[in-house]
């Protein structure tokens, strides 16, 4: 379990890393993220990037254990 944890710290730790450049892939503003802005703020919600991102993960995953 402990290196189970590792392993997602460092994938996390890694996507922050290069966060800067999958910014300009277009991720996080994909048509059907929800965007709201109000006079008091505003409130994003990327779901379909969310979804998108589920998606691939969960195809790598299944390869890797197949």
């Amino acid at each position: 379990m402990g290196r189970v944890l590792i392993i997602v710290g460092l994938a996390i730790a890694a996507v922050g890393a290069l966060w800067p450049w999958l910014g300009k892939l277009g991720l996080g503003r994909l048509p059907g993220d929800v965007y709201i802005r109000g006079a008091h703020g505003s409130f994003y919600f990327p779901l379909v990037t969310s979804i998108v991102v589920s998606v691939v993960l969960s195809l790598i995953l299944w390869f890797i254990n197949r």
